[in-house]
């Protein structure tokens, strides 16, 4: 553990799987922290973390109360609500209020005003309002999840969705974290990572049917990859009972790798981590796992 005093960080999404993993990482360095949420019930027990909440990024009173004392916020994204824009800025002005100097936001690559997945639109709103917002930040573009192909598969292990030869440079939840976590430990007045855009990749940019080929491989599951047409995809879910807004950022997750728009592959891991990027988790737990009945849709398929 570090022997240094570091100035308090609030971190938020700590019940998810990347939020946990970044506090934890931060409680290993001897970091004090706020862990903001909706639910501090469910928030982990972490040595020199306090439970603040219940705080929701729209909640400007009940933000400014959670965030009261840190010195950065990690903002990691909440979800599409159609109005996230709104409810990350009240959460950033709820922190500069209090004192906060440097927000670090968990945004995803390819983010931009005309980006085929959904997310990312409003993600690259949330960028922009922090570039006029007056306070130190950095944002960081986590690239889709090596986990996410097993977790859209359905219980015969198949993965369908409209793409075939586009790539994606999948990362981890571990890497993600470890390159946040860095960010965070760079505490001068000055980082080098001010007003910087970081876009977190793994190493290697892969078809849909080389990363479920690979899952297939690293848990022993018959997971495969088949392609459809985007007419298939969409009766497909819509027979699933899913809403129009579910099936337009589950089928636009897809046409986004088919477009080439998150192919991109850094350096980011290695050279804030000085580890190699993973391929897959660095888990025992097999990603995915036996499955016996498919999700109408997973909570979040990529921030």
């Amino acid at each position: 553990m570090s022997e240094k005093n570091h100035a308090t960080v609030a971190v938020t999404g700590v019940t998810g799987a990347l939020g946990s993993r970044i506090a934890a990482r931060l409680a290993g360095h001897g970091v004090p922290q706020l862990l903001v949420g909706r639910s501090p019930d469910r928030m982990p027990e972490l040595p020199g973390a306090q439970r603040r909440g219940p705080a929701a990024y729209a909640d400007a009173s009940a933000m400014r109360k959670a965030l009261e004392g840190a010195s950065t916020l990690i903002l990691v994204s909440g979800h599409r609500t159609g109005r996230r824009l709104e409810e990350h800025a009240t959460a950033v002005e709820a922190a500069i209020a209090v004192g906060v100097n440097r927000v670090l936001y968990v945004s995803l690559i390819g983010a931009a005003p005309a980006a085929t997945y959904t997310n990312a639109r409003d993600q690259w709103l949330t960028e922009q309002f922090l570039a006029g917002a007056g306070i130190r930040h950095t944002v960081l573009r986590a690239g889709f999840y090596t986990s996410t192909p097993a977790a859209l598969a359905n219980e015969e292990f198949v993965v369908s969705g409209p793409t075939s030869t586009g790539r994606a440079a999948f990362v981890t939840h571990e890497d993600i974290a470890d390159v946040i976590t860095a960010v965070a430990l760079d505490e001068g007045p000055r980082s080098e990572h001010d007003g910087a855009t970081l876009e977190i990749t793994g190493p290697e940019a892969l078809t849909l049917d080389d990363a479920v080929t690979r899952i297939a491989a690293a848990t022993g599951q018959p997971y495969r990859f088949e392609p459809e047409t985007l007419e298939d995809a969409f009766t497909r879910r819509w027979r699933l009972g899913m809403s129009g807004e579910q099936i337009e950022t589950w089928i636009s997750w897809y046409q986004a790798i088919e477009r080439g728009e998150i192919s991109l592959v850094t350096d980011v891991v290695p050279r804030l981590t000085g580890s190699p990027a993973h391929q897959r988790p660095r888990s025992r737990t097999q990603p995915g796992g036996p499955r016996r009945r498919q999700r109408a849709v997973p909570a979040n398929l990529a921030l």
